[in-house]
């Protein structure tokens, strides 16, 4: 059988889509195998995850993303400005929509300017509080690990925020995994190393759980990072963030929310 796919990126954050709008293309007890053998970038068509593209009963569409070790995320900031690119160019959305996932219902507006497309995503009220990162302990988190002094905060999914003074300087491959699956993470966390850079402006580098390597970008962990030195007092109300893989830009006022630019790669088809 052959099942049609389209690769998006959102800053190189890189996703293959799925698109079961009109019927289910993978058996939901296939999904986490599907994504860890084509997410694998040289023995199938390499991404970050696997999107899968619905209809919602509640919303106008449904996210489910399966990461390369099989996991499923419950959000991924990047990967829904992807599905919104697939579904404004397909016809299922309009310039608003909304878009049901495990963390919640998420709100996007979408269009092009000019020849981007960008889309800004109401992303999830950041959560400080220990029991709903979830982590072991009370109040808001931080911790000395190793080396490092680590917030946390849950922009949809469990991140962990070390500020440092060069993020080109970390050894993150190194570093991150020790945080990644601290015992006091009892889902595990994204590990994000930030570099304050201006006023209102940061660096930041990502290791992904469920990815368990870096990313070029991470718009749940732009979100995460802009939140903790935004509660820290280190920024106003906008905050720009560059990844590895290109800029977003996250506002905190008035709730939360990113923008930021997602690009169609190429479409094909798998032979299955």
């Amino acid at each position: 059988m052959e099942i049609p796919f389209t690769k998006l990126h959102g800053n190189g954050n890189d996703f293959v889509l799925i698109d079961e709008y009109e019927k289910i293309i993978i058996p939901d007890d296939m999904k986490g195998q599907f994504s860890a053998i084509y997410c694998d970038r040289r023995f199938g068509i390499g991404a970050d995850g696997v999107i899968y593209l619905s209809k919602s009963e509640k919303s106008t569409l449904k996210m489910r993303i399966l990461q390369p070790d099989e996991s499923e995320a419950e959000m991924c900031g990047n990967g829904i400005r992807c599905l919104a690119r697939y579904a404004f160019d397909a016809g299922y959305a309009k310039e608003s929509c909304t878009v049901e996932t495990p963390a919640g219902e998420i709100g996007v507006a979408m269009g092009y300017r000019e020849d981007e497309f960008l889309a800004t995503i109401t992303m999830t009220t950041p959560k400080f509080d220990r029991k709903d990162i979830p982590a072991t302990g009370e109040g808001e988190y931080k911790e000395k690990i190793g080396d490092f002094d680590v917030y946390a905060v849950n922009t949809g999914v469990p991140h962990a925020v070390i500020i440092v003074d060069s993020v080109d300087a970390i050894d993150v491959a190194a570093a991150a995994p020790a945080i990644r699956h601290h015992a006091t993470f009892e889902k595990g966390a994204n590990v994000n190393f930030v570099e304050r850079t201006g006023t209102d402006s940061i660096r930041i580098r990502t290791f992904e759980r469920g990815v368990e390597e870096e990313t070029l970008s991470c718009g749940t962990g732009a979100t995460a990072s802009a939140a903790v030195v935004h509660k820290l007092g280190y920024t106003g109300d906008t905050v720009n963030v560059e990844t590895r893989g290109g800029s977003l830009t996250i506002y905190l006022k008035d709730g939360t929310k990113m923008e930021g630019p997602a690009t169609t790669v190429f479409s094909g088809k798998i032979s299955y």
